[in-house]
Parts: C-alpha cells; structure tokens; sequence
C-alpha cells in the first residue's frame, strides 16, 4: 500500500464540475464476495453521489486525513471502477483529489480492489501534472502489485520523457524486469513508436542505447528512430541510424524508405530523395511498391517533370503495379500546371470510379491556371455524381475565385484595413481610400493572409446555415453564381457538425 505524505503544494487546476449522464467507461470484473456486494457489483454511477465526493476532495483537499476520510464516508456512495474512473475525469491535471481519493479507497473501503485501468488513469494524471516524485512511488507500487500492462509503459516511459528523466526511463525496464515484467522487445518497439510519434526521438535514442545490452534492437525499432528523425526534420541523425541499421545486416522496410524519400522532397534535397530511389531500384527492385512510385511521381508532376513521371508510370505498368486514384490525381495537376488541359480531362475520363482525390487534383489544376469558373463547374459535377465535398475543397475553390488576400502579420485587426478600403474602392471612393491609407501607413504592421479556415470555422453553427444561405442570395442577384454555389452548398452541407456527419446520406 502506498503510504505517501502529502507534503508537496501544487496550485490545483480548475474544478470541473461533475458531468450529469452517466459516462460508459472500460470495466473489469472484480472478485466475488457475498460480504462485499456492496464494493463489486456493477452498477450505474450515481451523479448526484458524484457531485458530492468531488466537492469534498475539491474544497477539503488540504484538510486533515481524518477530516477528509469522515466527510467522504458520509456520502454512503457506492465504490465501483466507473465511479473511481469518472472521479479522475473530474480532475484530469490535478494529483491531489484523485490521489486522497485513491488513499481512502484503500484505508476505508478495502473491500474495493484496484486494478491496471484504475492505477493507470491515476497514474496518468500524476504525470500529467508533474509531480514526478509521487509518479515514480506510483508506478513502482504498480509493479509490485503486478498491474503493470502495455499502456503502463507507454505513460510511464512517455511523462519521463517530456520531463528528460532520462534515468528513470531506463531504470524503469529494470525495476519492471525485476517485479516480474521481463525485458521484452516487443515492448522496447512499442514504447519507442509512441515516443516518436510523440516527437521524442532523442529520448527514445537514449533508451535505445543504454538498454542495449540487455534489449538488442532489431529493424523494427531502428525503423521508427528513422521515422521519428525524419518527423523533427533531422535528416542527418536519421541517415546515421539508417547506417547503422544497415552495418548490423538489417534492411529498411518499404515504409521507412517512403518517409526518407518523402522527407527529403520536402526539404527540397531532390538528388538525396532520388539517390535513396535509384539505390531501391538497382538492390531492391522487388521490393519497391505503388507507395514508392507514387511519391516520386506526385514530386515530379509538382516540378513539372511530365515527361519523367510518365516514365514512371509505364515501369510500373511493366511490373503489373496498377496506379491508383492518388497516383493519377497527380498526373492531372501536372498536366493542367503544363496548360495540358485536353491530356489531363482525357485521363480523368478514363477512370471508371473517380473519388474526391481526383477531383482535387483536377479542381487545383484548373485553379492554378486562374479557370475558377471552370474549378466550379468541377465542383457541381462531382457533386452530381455524388462525391461529397470535403473542408480542402471549399477553402481551395474560396481562394481561386477570391484570391490569397494579404500576406501574414503581427497585428489581425488590420484585417478591417484590407476589407474598408476595398470596399471604398469598389464603392468608387478612392480619395476617401486613399485619405485613409495614409493615416493607416505609419502603424508599423504587415497586413496577414485571410485565412479562409478560420472563418469557415467561425461560422460552422445554425447562425452561419442562414449567413451563407443569405450570403448566396446576395451573391447571385450581383452575378456571382459561382461563389453563390460554394457558400450556399456550405451552408447546407457543412455548416454544423450534424450536417457533416449526413451529408454523404442525403441527397
């Protein structure tokens, strides 16, 4: 049993008050007794119970132990896990409730037996608000009581991390290895994928090494320290792992070569990224897959490079590869950014099925080359044909027919500037704009990019369904059929969460 002094003062977080509905959370089945029916039988969370503790642990949470353990003995509630699991939803960054709860579970209900979802939400939430001490306690305590699981590790090993207890990361595998949780790799591969998923690569690195010894890492784990180098942009710590991977006999798997490749188009090392796919190709041909190909093809179609990539295409043609949607996506917009408008529609009408990814790549292509009404007319096509448009194709038809307005900025009020004065010039009071420019032309700021995101955002609700709706209208008695299509289609379709969720089943 944990016996720990609260002797550590942290301010506590904002209360959140009680949730009314009864919350289904994970369950597990306690051992029977017939004296304890009490304790282990399910059943469901009373709310008004819950208020009542969590207001104790909130507004006495520095009283004395027996205060605290007298006034939550007189709520009579019923102790289940549902119950101690909505308690910690209740303080999701706050240690000490939760864990003076956890004390007086065990003194004063010890009929209530704590399992690995119970200790790992508390634990989880000691990490969360720092107290590394207390986790540490924790986590051993755990161990002892062997309740330590996959999801264990990932918290543990994830909290140290974001706090560089770099130590403790390593002498956890060793304290765990001796409460009878053995050196696993597959548990090593599974703790290091979260943390590079996570960002923390370095960290994960670090366990790597210092574990070696007793863990031998095999592809797998180097794959996901390239994959989480690549992720942070450090292509050179990635490449000496991909070294090393490879003078110990291991091969990168395909997707690890896709992130290499990818990565370094992305930080235009073009040579690089075609150096790894050539090297593919001449020792690992077999291996090589539609994913690979793809990703070439998408640079070279960006870069203009048709030609290559239609060489591309016919290799794999040639090793029975078929290409998919995405694929050919990208050879429509290379072709309509080349102005081959009649190459890139005969492509896209040559597919039996086309989905929403080619229709972005036709919709950007035309969009590129400024043909917003023809962009448009792609967009009610494809509606017709019943492909459902996505946030992307909004924004992206909302900045062909308007424009980037802007360029980014400190200050988003100037924003005002930018729609007042086009609006006195397009009221044909350009004195009045220009009076107003000059006084506005010494403030010091830049004027940022509208960003179309943020403002579909604003008006996702029912009071945005009639704006857009009225905003059409407006549009449409002015000629603006086009932009009165988008925004009324908006309105209907995506303007609120519910409507998002029915608009591939309504007409």
């Amino acid at each position: 049993m944990l016996a720990r002094r609260l002797s550590v003062t942290i301010p506590l977080t904002t209360f959140l008050h009680a949730q009314s509905q009864h919350v289904c959370l994970l369950t597990t089945t306690e051992p029977n007794h017939p004296q304890l029916t009490s304790c282990t039988n399910r059943a469901p969370v009373d709310p008004g119970h819950l208020v009542r503790v969590c207001t104790i642990l909130y507004q006495q949470q520095y009283s004395t132990e027996s205060r605290l353990h007298s006034s939550l003995s007189s709520c009579n509630f019923n102790l289940t896990q549902d119950f101690f699991l909505q308690i910690c939803n209740n303080f999701p960054l706050s240690w000490r409730p939760v864990y003076l709860f956890f004390q007086y579970t065990q003194k004063a209900q010890p009929c209530f037996a704590h399992n690995s979802i119970t200790f790992n939400r508390m634990v989880d939430i000691i990490g969360k608000s720092r107290n590394i001490d207390l986790f540490w306690e924790t986590l051993q305590e755990m161990g002892r009581r062997r309740l330590v699981n996959d999801k264990t590790f990932k918290i543990a090993l994830m909290t140290l991390a974001e706090v560089r207890e770099l130590k403790k990361m390593v002498n956890f595998f060793h304290i765990m290895n001796d409460c009878g949780c053995e050196y696993s790799l597959e548990m090593l591969n599974k703790v290091v994928k979260t943390l590079c998923q996570r960002k923390l690569v370095v960290e994960a690195k670090y366990l790597i090494l210092k574990l070696s010894e007793w863990i031998k890492p095999n592809e797998i784990t180097y794959g996901w320290l390239i994959k989480g180098y690549c992720d942070v942009g450090d292509l050179i710590e990635a490449s000496k792992i991909w070294n090393l991977m490879t003078d110990e006999g291991f091969e990168p798997s395909i997707d690890v070569v896709d992130k290499m490749i990818e990565t370094f188009f992305k930080i235009n090392k073009d040579d690089e990224a075609m150096k790894v796919f050539q090297m593919m190709r001449v020792k690992r041909m077999d291996d090589l897959g539609l994913s690979t190909y793809r990703i070439v093809i998408d640079w070279m179609c960006k870069r203009g490079k048709i030609s290559q990539a239609y060489t591309m295409l016919e290799e794999m043609f040639k090793r029975g590869i078929e290409a998919d949607n995405l694929t050919l996506s990208s050879i429509i917009y290379g072709l309509l950014a080349r102005g081959r408008l009649r190459e890139a529609y005969k492509v896209f009408e040559e597919i039996e099925k086309p989905d929403i990814s080619l229709y972005h790549g036709l919709i950007k292509g035309l969009l590129r080359l400024r043909r917003a009404r023809e962009a448009t007319q792609v967009f009610r096509e494809m509606i017709k044909r019943g492909c459902e448009p996505t946030m992307h194709t909004y924004i992206m038809l909302l900045q062909g027919h308007l424009g980037k307005r802007g360029r980014k900025g400190p200050d988003p009020l100037v924003n005002f500037d930018t729609i007042f004065v086009g609006g006195l010039v397009k009221a044909g009071k350009s004195l009045d704009a220009a009076k107003y420019v000059e006084r506005v032309m010494n403030r010091g700021v830049e004027v940022p990019r509208f960003d179309y995101n943020k403002f579909l955002h604003y008006y996702s609700n029912e009071e945005g369904v009639v704006m857009f709706e009225e905003v059409g209208k407006k549009l449409r008695e002015v000629g603006l059929a086009d932009l009165a299509d988008i925004f009324q289609r908006y309105g209907k379709k995506m303007a609120t969460r519910e409507r998002r969720r029915n608009r591939a089943i309504e007409p």
